[in-house]
């Protein structure tokens, strides 16, 4: 069943990103689209809710940073929160992240119904990944991306929890944080944010235009009014003109920084061992991956002097099982090739193998910020309460000047 969900899901998505055509694929065009008006309005009417202050916010006292996009998966949100993250740590911030651990395995259903009828109890705490100093939940409990960040974050505690202020309060209350980083956060209003860091993917800034289901976008175009700070992701050496006017024609105020993926390191995944960046050209290697756009990562790889031979995609957040990764590992030695590599992300859902008959390598990226450096230090000092709080979407902001 789990194949099958799968294998539709990747289906819809080509249809979606217009990789597919036919008969069938405009059908389900047809289908999705209406799903996406009936989800616009019901997007529109909860925003007015809470601006109008019938659902309401709740405000923990301490700086709330989100970091959030318009769109689904692909924008590079991580690498982001564990620079922002780090960045705040060294600035003598005790720091924890909020996270709703997307698509990890949930709480049994009984808890889970407990937890919401006496919410007002506390009955069940938030999952801890890490207190700051252990890492103490595998990707399978924690989600990728929660696990991700705890290993490479020693010093920060990431929770894991749909219900984050309750995640929130879990870490005011017992590991003494003070400034909160909201993952994945602009669509979740029950908690008050001091600032909406909203990422845009220069490749794929909206999508296709159109909302969920028909499209990427969870969110209008115009709710990018919302933001505090736009970074625009996967930047070249020069910047989009044309992006850059659109993102200012829907939010004046904003402060615009643009950065990269920069690849620092190949990695083992068995051993933990570094090579440098040039480690791969030249040589023959399998891609294996499970992500928002494999393309884009396979594409990194060649960058790299890599050839790659073959490749394999599976959905964004795919469960790795050992038949697959042995399956392709064979694969791999029946073409002579000298590694299979894969993405960060997924090397954390990868299991466990013995033994691999070719290397298994993860390629490291980091964020590089290319332009708007005076406006990433005005976010880290607003984030670190270093600098008077100024409303989103109000006062402009002192660096907020088009670039």
């Amino acid at each position: 069943m789990r194949v099958i969900l799968e294998r539709f899901e990747r289906y819809a998505v080509d249809v979606i990103l217009e990789r597919r055509e036919g008969g069938r694929a405009n059908a389900l065009k047809i289908v999705l689209g209406a799903f996406s008006l009936i989800y616009t309005r019901a997007v529109q009417t909860r925003l007015s809710l809470y601006r109008r202050r019938i659902f309401r916010s709740q405000e923990l006292g301490c700086p709330v940073v989100s970091i959030g996009n318009l769109t689904v998966g692909g924008t590079g949100k991580t690498p982001v929160a564990e620079m922002l993250a780090r960045e705040l740590l060294k600035r003598g911030r005790r720091v924890a992240i909020l996270s709703r651990g997307y698509k990890s395995v949930p709480r049994p259903f009984i808890q889970r119904l407990r937890n919401k009828i006496f919410r007002h109890l506390d009955l069940f705490p938030p999952r801890i990944v890490s207190d700051g100093h252990r890492v103490l939940l595998d990707s399978r409990r924690a989600g990728d991306e929660p696990h991700m960040l705890a290993k490479n974050l020693p010093g920060v505690c990431v929770l894991v929890d749909k219900d984050r202020v309750k995640s929130g309060l879990h870490a005011l209350r017992h590991f003494n944080s003070d400034v909160l980083l909201l993952d994945d956060g602009l669509q979740y209003q029950r908690l008050r944010h001091r600032m909406d860091i909203v990422l845009v993917d220069r490749q794929a800034p909206f999508g296709n235009e159109h909302l969920l289901p028909r499209g990427t976008l969870r969110e209008p175009p115009s709710n990018l009014r919302r933001a505090s700070y736009i970074i625009v992701t996967k930047s070249g050496s020069d910047p989009d003109a044309d992006l850059i006017h659109r993102l200012r024609s829907l939010n004046r105020t904003a402060a615009i920084i643009e950065c990269d993926h920069a690849p620092r390191h190949w990695q083992d995944l068995r051993t933990g061992e570094k090579f440098p960046l040039d480690h791969l050209k030249n040589r023959h290697v399998g891609a294996m991956s499970g992500i928002a756009r494999p393309e884009s990562f396979e594409e990194g790889v060649r960058s790299l002097g890599a050839v790659v031979e073959i490749t394999k995609a599976f959905a964004d957040h795919h469960r790795f099982t050992k038949k697959e990764i042995l399956r392709f590992l064979e694969w791999c030695d029946r073409r002579s090739l000298d590694a299979l590599v894969t993405t960060e992300k997924d090397a954390v859902r990868f299991p466990e193998i013995d033994d691999p008959p070719v290397p298994m390598l993860f390629l490291r990226v980091e964020i590089e910020i290319l332009r708007g450096h005076a406006h990433w230090e005005d976010l880290l000092a607003r984030a670190a309460g270093e600098l008077p709080r100024v409303k989103s979407g109000g006062a402009r902001h002192t660096a907020g000047a088009i670039l």
